[in-house]
Formats: structure tokens, C-alpha cells, sequence
């Protein structure tokens, strides 16, 4: 059985194999969301600052503009296909010898897209402006931050350094298991 390995390696140069090979596609393309998933949780995240409402407040009225605009510009889903992929046979020839490799069609596959979901976010972010609220991006806190933050906030109820929008310059969003967001420290 060992013997077969090394005639198919020698008819099937690795480079030919990898340019033809749709698992190694599929394999590239999972490696790129990935690595992109993980750039996109590092990023600032963006939340509703109003200098006037405590964050249970903020927390209420971003649910209750999220349900209007949900109401207002419902999903839409729409199923949508990729173009199928076509790889050339390939002719090898070997010591007078010449054989062919047929070519295939892999499918593109379909994924899903909703049609409303810019029209949702500007019918909340709207409504969220006609209540008094800014949208503001903040770091992400670290678990550090998150704990020495919270402990600082516990202590004192307003911080001395704060940015022009009313913020404390060491303030940093984190985001809770329940989707919901807390800027820290809590002013």
C-alpha cells in the first residue's frame, strides 16, 4: 500500500495538486476568516454615550429602537449563489507515455443576505439620535481594565480626566454575554 503513495506523488507534482485541489481553496478561505474574525473583535467597539442617562437607561432605550426599527425594517433574507469554479484537465506525459486528467466544476456554493439590514441600523441609530444619544467608539477592556475599572468606579463617581464628549479618557466598552454593552468606568 506504501508503494501506491509514492506512484501517485510521482504522477501529481505537489504544486499542480495544490492549485487544483478544492479542499486546499476551502482550506485558505477558513484560514482567512479567521484571521479576520480575529482582527474584527480587537477593534474599538461602537456604543450610544448619552452624558445624561445612567447605562441601565442606555440599555432601555437601545432594546426599545432596536424593536422599532426591527418593526420598521423587518429581516429580509435572500438566498444567493456563487459562481460555480471550472478546473482545466490537466495532460502528462512521461517517458512516451501520455495520459489526461478530465477537468471539474466545483460548486460555488450560496449564502444568505439581508436586504433591510443597513436600512435596520440607520432606523436605530435615528431613533437613538432622536433620544438624546451620541455614537461614540470605545476600546475594548481588557480583563484587567474590566477588573481595575470596576473597582475604581466603585470608589468614586466621577473620574477626573475626561475627553470632550464627557467620557473618561480611561474609559473602555465591554460587551456582556446578554449582547448588551457597559462602558467603564460607569460615570
Amino acid at each position: 500500500m506504501t508503494e501506491a503513495i509514492g506512484v501517485v506523488k510521482s504522477i501529481v507534482p505537489l504544486a499542480k495538486m495544490r492549485q487544483t485541489s478544492p479542499m486546499f481553496i476551502s482550506y485558505r478561505l477558513s484560514t482567512f476568516s479567521i484571521a479576520l474574525l480575529g482582527l474584527v473583535s480587537c477593534g474599538p467597539l461602537p456604543v450610544y454615550y448619552n452624558t445624561d442617562s445612567d447605562q441601565a437607561r442606555t440599555s432601555s432605550d437601545t432594546l426599545a429602537c432596536q424593536v422599532k426599527a426591527l418593526k420598521e425594517a423587518p429581516v429580509a433574507n435572500e438566498v444567493r449563489q456563487r459562481a460555480p469554479s471550472y478546473y482545466p484537465g490537466t495532460r502528462h506525459c512521461s517517458q512516451g507515455n501520455c495520459w489526461s486528467r478530465p477537468g471539474y466544476w466545483v460548486d460555488g456554493g450560496s449564502y444568505t443576505v439581508d436586504l433591510n439590514q443597513g436600512l435596520r441600523r440607520r432606523v436605530e441609530q435615528s431613533c437613538m439620535a432622536q433620544k438624546g444619544y451620541q455614537q461614540v467608539e470605545l476600546p475594548r477592556c481588557t480583563k484587567e481594565q474590566a477588573a481595575a475599572l470596576q473597582s475604581l468606579s466603585a470608589r468614586s463617581t466621577r473620574s477626573s480626566g475626561l475627553s470632550k464628549n464627557g467620557l473618561s479618557e480611561n474609559a473602555c466598552a465591554l460587551r456582556q454575554k446578554d449582547g448588551s454593552t457597559v462602558i467603564l468606568p460607569k460615570l
